[in-house]
């Protein structure tokens, strides 16, 4: 809205400034800003200010980004662990500030005017603000974050005993997908094998990152933390109770039809059983993976991107020569996939972690579909706003995998249809994976006091009840329930995983359409990012013509649709 985007900047990500910003300076500058709106004579005052509020904390933001991106490219690197830490440290200094500029704009005498102004999504965010930023859990977010903070250094650092080499989990899991089961089994025994030499720490950090969590939900008068993690997540347009709702539809309606494909594939590779390891594996003949090397892919990928929409291919080519990509997979890096942007430059950037295997090319256009979405942010957006709360952003990204699907015989050549197979197989087999995850957090949350073992118990029999099909029988440490150790988001982000889940069912819808009407889908998915997060996720989902996956019989629906592609796709590998 009140802002504007050239390409063309010519700025590398690698050369782009990074100075430390001074949080007290800018805590001063937002309570001047603040006493503006409070003061202010007309809407337009208020306008302006705010307008005044976003850009002074675009330089903070934009200093903490570029620093978490250096520090996640190489967590050995001390000096960016030390400005995380200083980020992390005094970030919790602008509760106040957030609280009272939330205030400001609720008790404006101009808010009815102002609020007609704005997209729908801020007023009740400002509401869920006054709720949540307060000073008074101040020391438990530092403490929060040192505790995040350890175990991605740990993750990032823990290497594994796999063929006589000693490699980091970002490699370990490309052999989970290799053709011989052996190869995949020892490298499931690995994994287990080098999670269990990490185990105490593993269970010390996340039994303080609960109780951490707990106190600032008893602090500011909650139950647990369950209340407080929802509105942390900026959930403005569904509840608890939804949620619940969301994970029965899957446990009727989407789990029985993926046990059936499970065993389906099984039997079509001679598997008399579905081991952990075996559950990465689709077709026969072994995994489709990518024809190119790295400088071939990115040359693909620009070449895909122009075939979609100029637009697309534009902003691809801006990526490239900005350098905005780092996808190497190295000690000390990472481990999964990101998107972040830095608000000062108008420069999104991706880090991934290619390891040979199809989902190298996942990341490609999911992560894309990420940064896109920030781009138009910054072209027809508002910041405040930005992309949305995570289900919206993650229905930017997923959504952008399908609309890719046109193209990937650049990828893959012959086996193109074998790869899109594979990928509708373990995009629909996803979702009893995330409800897995959300409820085992929703399980440990309400009971803060569980013990290492009670918590592994808890997700194993998750894994019964929403993957029956699969057995982690004979790999050590993961038969024990500890699957969800690696999965960083329990870790570092609570209750996010379940937007995964929901935005997959919103992509799965572009696909079903882009099937039908292949331009229909794309204009419908460039609007959807357009909107970025100015419109509650409802009303999106609503607007692009779908069914929200919170109704009954949502899923059924959905997962119909979806055998028929797969069928089709079948009859064609």
């Amino acid at each position: 809205m009140w802002r504007s985007y050239f390409y063309g900047v010519n700025m590398k990500v690698k050369d782009l400034e990074y100075k430390r910003v001074d949080v007290l300076t800018i805590k001063e500058k937002l309570i001047q800003i603040v006493d503006a709106i409070k003061n202010a004579s007309d809407a337009e005052a208020v306008l302006k200010a705010r307008k005044d509020y976003l850009e002074t904390l675009g330089e903070l933001t934009t200093a903490g980004s570029l620093c978490y991106m250096r520090y996640t490219l190489n967590s050995f690197d001390e000096f960016y662990c030390k400005e995380k830490e200083y980020y992390d440290q005094n970030s919790p200094l602008l509760l106040e500030v957030s609280n009272a500029y939330a205030k400001a704009m609720l008790d404006s005498p101009f808010r009815g005017e102002v609020e007609k102004r704005l997209p729908e999504t801020l007023y009740p965010g400002y509401e869920l603000a006054v709720k949540i930023n307060d000073p008074r859990i101040a020391d438990d977010l530092r403490r929060e974050s040192e505790l995040v903070m350890e175990y991605s250094t740990l993750m990032s650092r823990m290497l594994f005993e796999y063929n006589g080499n000693s490699i980091p989990l970002t490699l370990l899991k490309g052999y989970l997908q290799d053709t011989d089961r052996n190869v995949r089994k020892q490298a499931a025994i690995a994994l287990g094998k080098g999670l269990e030499a990490n185990s105490e720490k593993l269970d010390e950090i996340y039994d303080n990152l609960v109780h951490v969590r707990h106190n600032m939900a008893k602090t500011l008068g909650f139950e647990n933390y369950i209340a407080l993690g929802y509105m942390l997540m900026s959930r403005i347009d569904y509840q608890q109770k939804d949620v619940e709702n969301f994970r029965k539809n899957v446990l009727t309606d989407l789990v029985p039809v993926v046990g059936d494909l499970k065993k389906h594939v099984a039997n079509k590779l001679g598997l008399d059983k579905i081991y952990f390891y075996d559950n990465e594996v689709t077709v026969k003949g072994g995994e489709p993976k990518p024809i190119l090397d790295k400088k071939g892919i990115f040359e693909a990928a620009q070449k895909m991107y122009d075939g979609i929409h100029p637009m697309l291919g534009k902003f691809m080519r801006s990526m490239q020569e900005a350098e905005a990509f780092d996808v190497d997979s190295r000690e000390g890096k990472w481990g999964g996939g990101y998107c972040t942007s830095f608000e000062k430059y108008k420069q999104p950037f991706i880090l991934a972690n290619f390891n040979g295997s199809a989902s190298d090319i996942d990341t490609i256009t999911h992560e894309f579909g990420h940064a896109y979405a920030m781009q138009r942010a910054f072209e027809v957006g508002d910041y405040e706003c930005n992309i949305g709360s995570s289900e919206t952003a993650e229905c930017h990204s997923m959504s952008m995998e399908f609309l890719s699907w046109k193209y990937m015989d650049l990828f893959f050549g012959k086996d193109k249809d074998r790869y899109c197979y594979k990928h509708l197989l373990d995009s629909i087999s996803f979702i009893p994976y995330g409800v897995i995850v959300d409820e085992f957090q929703h399980i440990v949350y309400s009971n803060p006091d569980m013990t290492p073992a009670e918590r592994n118990e808890a997700y194993r029999q998750l894994e019964l009840k929403y993957r029956p099909f699969l057995s982690y029988e004979g790999i050590p440490y993961l038969d024990k329930g500890t699957r969800w150790q690696y999965q960083m988001h329990i870790y570092e982000t609570p209750f996010y995983y379940i937007d995964y889940c929901l935005a997959q069912t919103v992509a799965l819808n572009f696909l079903i359409l882009s099937q039908k009407d292949y331009n229909s889908a794309l204009q419908k998915y460039l609007e959807f990012v357009d909107k970025g997060g100015s419109e509650k996720f409802s009303r999106l989902v609503k607007e692009a013509g779908f069914a929200s996956p919170f109704e009954r019989g949502a899923l059924k629906t959905l997962s119909e649709n979806v055998m028929r592609i797969v069928e089709d796709l079948e009859k064609r590998i």
